[in-house]
């Protein structure tokens, strides 16, 4: 779906960016199936319902460019490229996950496709990417920072702008508003009316983007990547989405109003793209076509996953970065 050259994608491209979601989706529903199971240890924190923004944000970029993501990262390592049988491996602790099996859910490197990390320290990413894009200036790249909303509100987010735009250095920050840091409603701790408003203290242009519609994501992102791409510095994207799940395995999510949750789930973001292609003219067997690839693809990673080793601990330790 990447087009480098800054022209909107075709149709087709939106249909592979609705099997990349579609496979996000999949990716995250095992994951919780097999943590309940026992098979995956520690936490997860799912990304299901926020799949457009990774998938939209990354269609616009070219392989080499480079990610940091959150602890709610596996969408943004499968939307980069990240295969999915490597990162149900690593969820799985096994050697032949993305990270040798060492990672586990919230620390997942994958620099063959250009992720830097994925980080549990909030705000960590932003530090990454604006790292990321001080090397992206001299290599023709652009570097990506994903971020939730509590992020907003850390030193890294002033920091790291006020840097960005000081060097006009090749960062698209996205921040991924799923309305909640935690449990915490983002309006109790959040000041402004929104978040992409504090670009304008850094004379960064900024927008508020729907970040449940994958048209809307992949448009903003085209234009903020090819700024980035030319020189001419840094932009803010505030994607406002949902997330399905609570925080993480042990948060049921009692918190959020049942009229709130009832609201976004009839705004889920494969149904709004799945409605969007047939209406583009896209054909319910075409449709068909890639919801049974995407279903077998997951079939045979999970299946080659469990089937996988774990680490020997007498041989030399792999690592993210090498053997």
């Amino acid at each position: 779906m990447v087009d480098t050259r800054g022209s909107a994608p075709a149709v087709g491209a939106f249909l592979d960016g609705y099997g990349r979601m579609l496979l996000i989706r999949s990716f995250e529903h095992e994951m919780q199936r097999l943590f309940l199971r026992g098979e995956i240890h520690g936490t997860t924190h799912l990304s299901a319902g926020q799949e457009a923004v990774p998938v939209g944000v990354c269609s616009q970029l070219a392989p080499g460019d480079y990610v940091a993501g959150t602890y709610r990262g596996h969408g943004h390592a499968l939307a980069k490229g990240t295969d999915p049988e490597a990162l149900a491996a690593e969820m799985l602790g096994r050697a032949s996950g993305v990270c040798g099996g060492r990672a586990g859910s919230m620390n997942v490197i994958d620099l063959e496709h250009g992720l830097v990390g994925c980080f549990g320290i909030v705000g960590g990413s932003i530090a990454a990417a604006t790292g990321a894009a001080l090397a992206a200036r001299r290599q023709g790249r652009v570097a990506v920072a994903f971020f939730g909303d509590g992020a907003a509100n850390q030193g890294y987010f002033h920091e790291c702008l006020n840097f960005a735009r000081v060097l006009d250095l090749p960062v698209v920050f996205v921040c991924e508003n799923n309305l909640y840091g935690e449990f915490t409603p983002m309006a109790q701790v959040t000041a402004g009316a929104d978040i992409a408003g504090r670009g304008g203290a850094y004379d960064i242009p900024s927008s508020v983007v729907d970040g449940n519609d994958l048209w809307a994501v992949a448009e903003a992102a085209r234009s903020a990547v090819a700024r980035a791409r030319a020189g001419e510095g840094p932009t803010l994207l505030e994607c406002q989405t949902y997330r399905h799940f609570g925080h993480s395995k042990s948060d049921p999510a009692k918190y959020r109003p049942a009229e709130e949750v009832e609201r976004w789930m009839a705004r889920d973001p494969l149904t709004l793209a799945r409605e969007r292609l047939l209406a583009d003219g896209v054909t319910e067997d075409e449709l068909a076509t890639v919801e049974a690839d995407i279903e077998a693809l997951m079939e045979r990673a999970i299946e080659a996953a469990r089937q996988a080793p774990f680490p020997d601990p007498d041989e030399r330790p792999a690592t993210e970065y090498g053997p």
